[in-house]
């Protein structure tokens, strides 16, 4: 029998276990520190009950306005972080406590002159990450920011090159955490590359020059193999794997095609990618030469790229880099084969070439831990679909991949061998997708860019659970963390939850 004074030291104990010795957020709880969550999978761990009903007014626990922004919200260390645009030439970032919604602080910069880009996105595309001490974060103008956590003051500041996207996609990439190290790749039209930066410092620790990549938008994420952990990046043609101490390549896999929006997802030492791309000639005479700006010639040339940008100047790096390479015969103008080898990096010549049918899909697994040119030796498995999605990154829970593409269609896949569960079938939300789903208490959530978020049970069949209307765009993933999702409309922050 313990003695009353024993009791309250028992007692006094579990209290300090369950609020993780420092007041304020259980033990258990699990931080969404970056895009798409832990390791960018886009999967909460955690035990907490989600609601599976709501909408901008039901079950929400607090709510903010924001200037508009697509970029994803975070969470970590109790606070949640987001970005938007104050005005056209100011962006701001966003400090909120994760139970009340109390605005902790808010840091604004100017932007300077911003190129233009595609009505879909906006200049506050990027999603932060963060930690208990730092937040991260990207700005096209600025280049990559640290200030602290608790009071958002300037911690360090790396100037990087201005990235340049010739089709006005503008800059979508985020910063990513793997322990001492933020990782940032930037896949653009002139200088491609990938940083490691120290947390701490803002140092570059290292670099890679990407020029053997075009465009691209997909996040690195970590892959524990026997040999240790990897980053892996996708990339035109290639997903790479890189030492995360050198940023050495240690291999490479051709298995991809000509650019990738989708991050992949990394379990158990594999890769698992779902894609789509059309080839890139095919891309070329649809965007400029096709384009209410162009000829219609099936030629294309520094005129019409010209009228097509609009007003700003295209670099003449931009040209010499592609233009300039693939005009054999120095007649002014890209036609047929010339098209792939001007837009393509030489040896790396991914996805459908001119005149080949250009519109491609795949699902795809491969294993981590190999060395050299791998594509033989550890790719899995890799089949043809037509439901993949060019910009939804795929969902892995238990032994099953789950895909969402535009106009509401969902495929499922088992991991083992890439067999199909289901479909085609639809999730009831006819509209464009831009969020990724995510998964937490049993239930795979979707938003789509009217809105709405289906809530699907994460099982063997496809079975919706409700439909949920939040009355405003959503185009960044949703987070999960504290028993709480938070979503980020264009215009507002929500904070959703059982009361």
């Amino acid at each position: 029998m313990l003695s009353l004074r024993n009791q309250w030291l028992l007692l006094a104990l579990q209290v300090l276990c369950f609020t993780g010795f420092n007041g304020m957020r259980p033990a258990q709880a699990e931080d969404w520190p970056q895009f798409r969550g832990p390791n960018c999978s886009g999967v909460s761990t955690e035990k907490h009950k989600l609601p599976a009903e709501f909408d901008d007014q039901k079950n929400v626990i607090w709510s903010a306005e924001l200037g508009d922004g697509i970029g994803c919200p975070v969470v970590a260390g109790g606070r949640v972080f987001t970005s938007g645009m104050v005005d056209k030439e100011k962006v701001g970032l966003y400090a909120f406590d994760a139970e009340t919604g109390k605005k902790l602080w808010e840091r604004t910069w100017d932007t300077g002159e911003l190129l233009e880009i595609h009505k879909t996105n906006s200049f506050a595309a990027t999603t932060p990450a963060a930690d208990d001490e730092r937040v991260y974060f990207y700005f096209s103008t600025l280049g990559m920011l640290a200030v602290d956590a608790e009071t958002g003051a300037d911690v360090w500041k790396q100037e990087l090159p201005v990235p340049y996207f010739v089709f006005k996609w503008g800059a979508g990439m985020s910063p990513t955490l793997y322990k001492d190290l933020v990782l940032f790749c930037q896949d653009d039209d002139l200088a491609p590359a990938f940083y490691a930066f120290d947390k701490k410092s803002g140092k570059i620790v290292w670099k890679d020059d990407r020029s053997d990549q075009a465009v691209n938008y997909s996040h690195p994420v970590i892959c524990e193999t026997d040999q240790g952990d990897e980053i892996v990046v996708a990339g035109t043609g290639k997903l790479i794997g890189y030492d995360p101490k050198t940023g050495k390549r240690l291999w490479s896999a051709r298995t991809l095609l000509r650019n990738i929006k989708t991050t992949p997802v990394s379990r158990d030492g594999i890769i698992y990618v779902s894609l789509q791309s059309g080839g890139i000639a095919n891309q070329w005479l649809a965007s400029i030469d096709r384009w209410e700006t162009g000829n219609s010639d099936g030629k294309v040339t520094k005129e019409e790229i010209q009228a097509f940008v609009g007003k700003t100047k295209v670099p003449e790096a931009f040209y010499k880099k592609t233009f300039d390479r693939g005009d054999l015969n120095k007649d002014g103008a890209l036609e047929g084969e010339e098209l792939d080898i001007a837009f393509l990096p030489p040896g790396n010549e991914a996805g459908a070439k001119f005149g080949e049918e250009p519109a491609q899909e795949f699902v795809l697994a491969v294993k981590g831990g190999g060395r050299g040119d791998v594509t033989k030796s550890h790719l899995l498995w890799k089949h043809k679909t037509k439901y993949t999605d060019h910009i939804v990154s795929p969902l892995v829970t238990e032994n099953r991949m789950f895909l969402v593409k535009g106009g509401g269609i969902s495929t499922c896949y088992e991991i083992d061998k890439g067999k199909k569960v289901w479909g085609p079938k639809r999730i009831q939300n006819e509209c464009e997708y831009f969020a990724s789903p995510i998964y937490g208490d049993g239930k795979i959530y979707v938003a789509g860019e009217n809105g709405k978020i289906v809530v699907l049970e994460d099982g063997p069949e496809q079975k919706i659970i409700a439909k949920n209307d939040m009355g405003d765009s959503i185009l960044g993933t949703p987070a999960i963390a504290d028993g709480r999702l938070f979503i980020r409309t264009r215009k507002h922050l929500y904070s959703v939850g059982l009361k």
